[in-house]
């Protein structure tokens, strides 16, 4: 176990200002806290954040850190306060074990929800003050290379835990070294059959291969020397992680890697980056595809370098890496190497540290998500779908640079523009070209967002981007729209009620009532009535309290052929039908089909079309359900005359819509007849969205047709037609 004084000199190494008496009191609070506790390894507790802390200065962290790691178990283990830790340490500590603490009792391995909403505290947790996360993941770490003490149960769902979320997301703070231990140690403990294989592969490999890249170490060093350029190069080997991975993503065999070994060339300065580059080139070939400046478009995690694959001795691939030392520091330790991350805990300093490091820019940008009310689920999703994916880097018409998930699209690439950029997308320019908004953007697209300020994002897009940002803007623009669909059916419901009961009403006096019908606001009152939350009698009641409503069935009756109103069915005093193009029509909800302002859909059985007389249902939840007024479907709703809306055809010849329509014919069952019906319908301008089957004998077959069409008039016509074919015996549209 370390002692006191090699805490101190372990930080002492990087800071000769190190606050001795500070690490003092901490190294005997916390030892003192823990007394005899124990680990499963059988070592006393005390080790363990000991060697958190040792950790951590591997990275160089500043004093309050390291105490922090010290300290980070006493409130959740010992009898320890936070008060206490505040008073004895400071508020500037005491918060950092506060952050340590809560994350400690978070299970991100549970079921999904609880999952979810736990990965969100973690994250909050960590927006505070990012060393919180750099200890935590030191914690992480050296409980990892431990593990193998516990029980194999929880051993597993440790290390499950770590593969997915806290690996990935030192990855993507951009600490390389820390990334690769977790994820081999946790690989190691999933699958240790996959593991030894591979290492013991590996170990052959270098064996064999030693001298070979002892040669290429030589050989480049003293290339670069002769050409006045000092470098340090060294090989290494791909891990056992990574190797699984690659063999998995691109189901290969082990024989078949081709760039398991690779070299990192670090000069000293960027550029000499480009001119080692050249001198690799000209001494060995370079393998076509195979190169990526990440120097000119670093990563999100901050990484710069250039990546090359040429064609060394032996006639094998080798991947060079070349960087700068502050590079090479940055890669390793990330956002650790940034000296801002100490001032992370003040707004100052987080917009600071956010300027500096594209990983906290990507943390800030995240925790964006936790403000538009996702669910715990897809907010889960979304944030490891992004830890997870590698990237590519696309250009704005005025060279901005934006990097995004592979296999992102223009929309997610509008959205990441600006949300509303994203919302009033409708196409888009990829280098000068026109292309579908769902095309797959490739590294080097120029994207320019064709936009329409009107417009509202499809609510399939959400399945169909990459980003947890496009996805959320997406869904919440979806909910806006469809509320004030639901919104606007309801204020012309409100007030064609306050009309029929002879009351006059404004917004004010709505306002008023707004307590009494249990709503926020009055758009949140219009739209319960649009979706048949609320009757709006029971919203004329909220006004006029001494207002009584009579709803008296009339008798039984029969109209004559050509009367406005319901045939053979019961009326009422609420429910007036009218003929289209009336002249008393001002009052109803005019309607103009599935794509218009009011949520609207047409009876499921055979629909409605334009010279239909129609009347409207208001169904929870879904808006209204146009019917014929001759359906018999409408008997079931004979009793709820609260549902009963009174609605008018309102069509705009400028834009020819279609409507559905069910036909039953009844024809000669022989070739061709059903290619014969669909030329004839077709030749009308019709559509047809279905066809179904019923054979009643050897010489006839009855078949449904589901159309589309454009009035009661062209479907009169489509019905003259086929009773006019050879092939025809029948013909009836169905109104269901």
């Amino acid at each position: 176990m370390m002692r006191q004084y090699e805490l101190v000199e372990r930080v002492r190494k990087y800071n000769p200002q190190v606050d001795e008496d500070l690490l003092n009191r901490a190294y005997v609070y916390a030892m003192k806290a823990h007394g005899q506790q124990t680990r499963a390894s059988g070592d006393p507790y005390f080790s363990h954040p000991l060697e958190v802390a040792a950790i951590l200065t591997d990275l160089k962290l500043d004093d309050a850190t390291i105490v922090a790691a010290v300290l980070h178990d006493t409130v959740e283990d010992t009898s320890s306060t936070l008060d206490e830790i505040n008073r004895l340490f400071g508020p500037q500590i005491g918060k950092l074990v506060d952050g340590l603490t809560k994350i400690e009792k978070l299970d991100l391995v549970s079921k999904k929800a609880a999952q979810g909403e736990n990965f969100r505290k973690l994250l909050l947790a960590v927006a505070e003050d990012v060393r919180v996360l750099l200890v935590k993941l030191a914690d992480r770490l050296h409980n990892m290379r431990t593990l193998h003490f516990v029980p194999p149960e929880k051993r597993a769902r440790i290390a499950q835990e770590t593969l997915d979320i806290y690996a990935p997301l030192a990855g993507r703070m951009g600490m390389q070294r820390l990334r690769e231990e977790l994820e081999g140690l946790a690989f190691r403990h999933l699958t240790p059959e996959a593991y030894q294989a591979i290492e013991s592969r590996l170990h052959d490999l270098r064996a064999k291969n030693g001298r070979i890249i002892k040669k290429i170490e030589k050989e480049l060093t003293q290339e670069f020397a002769t050409r006045g350029i000092h470098a340090a190069v060294t090989g290494r080997q791909k891990t056992p992680y990574s190797v699984w991975r690659k063999m998995e993503r691109k189901s290969i065999a082990f024989e078949q890697l081709s760039d398991i070994f690779g070299f990192r060339i670090i000069v000293d300065d960027v550029e000499d980056c480009y001119r080692a580059l050249g001198i690799v080139h000209t001494k060995w070939p370079s393998v076509p595809g195979r190169f990526k400046d990440y120097i000119s478009t670093p990563k999100q995690n901050d990484y710069r370098s250039i990546h090359t694959t040429v064609i060394g001795p032996g006639h094998q691939r080798v991947e060079l890496q070349i960087r700068t030392a502050t590079m090479h520091e940055i890669a390793r330790f990330g956002i650790a190497a940034h000296a801002l991350y100490k001032d992370s805990s003040s707004d100052e300093g987080k917009e600071e540290l956010a300027k500096e490091s594209r990983a906290f820019k990507w943390l800030q940008d995240t925790l964006e998500l936790l403000a538009h009310g996702d669910s715990p689920e897809e907010f889960l999703e979304h944030t490891r779908l992004e830890l997870f994916q590698d990237q590519v880097f696309c250009f704005t018409p005025k060279g901005g640079l934006i990097a995004l998930p592979r296999g992102a699209t223009p929309i997610d690439f509008a959205y990441a523009v600006h949300t509303r950029v994203g919302d009033s997308a409708v196409g888009a320019k990829i280098n000068g070209r026109i292309a579908p908004v769902l095309s797959q953007l490739q590294n080097g697209d120029e994207v320019e967002i064709i936009r329409a300020e009107s417009h509202v994002p499809p609510a399939a897009w959400e399945s169909l981007v990459v980003t947890g940002k496009a996805r959320s803007a997406i869904r919440r623009a979806t909910r806006e729209a469809v509320r004030m669909q639901y919104a606007g059916l309801g204020r012309q419901i409100v007030t064609r009620a306050f009309e029929r009961a002879g009351r006059p009403v404004s917004d004010e006096k709505l306002k008023a009532a707004l307590p009494r019908l249990a709503r926020a606001s009055l758009e949140d009152a219009f739209a319960a009535v649009g979706r048949g939350e609320i009757y709006s009698g029971d919203v004329v009641k909220s006004v006029y309290p001494d207002f009584s409503e009579e709803r008296k069935p009339a008798p039984q009756m029969r109209l004559e052929p050509g009367e406005p109103g319901w045939f053979g069915m019961k009326s009422n005093v609420n429910v007036v039908f009218k003929a289209p193009g009336a002249s008393d029509q001002a009052s109803a909800i005019p309607i103009r089909g599935l794509r218009g302002d009011v949520p609207v859909r047409f009876a499921p059985e055979g629909g409605a079309v334009p010279g239909d007389r129609i009347v409207g249902i208001l169904t929870p939840g879904e808006g209204i359900t146009i019917y014929p007024i001759q359906s018999p479907a409408l008997t079931a709703f004979d009793d709820q005359p609260d549902r009963w809306l009174d609605v008018r055809w309102d069509i705009d010849p400028e834009n020819r819509e279609l409507f559905p329509a069910r036909l039953v014919v009844t024809a000669i069952n022989e070739p061709g007849t059903l290619g014969g019906l669909a030329t004839l319908i077709g030749e009308t301008g019709a559509n047809i969205d279905n066809v179904a089957f019923a054979i009643h004998s050897p010489d006839f077959r009855e078949m449904r047709f589901d159309l589309e069409v454009a009035d009661l008039k062209h479907l009169n016509d489509i019905i003259a037609r086929l009773r006019a074919s050879a092939l025809v015996s029948k013909v009836e549209r169905v109104i269901g």
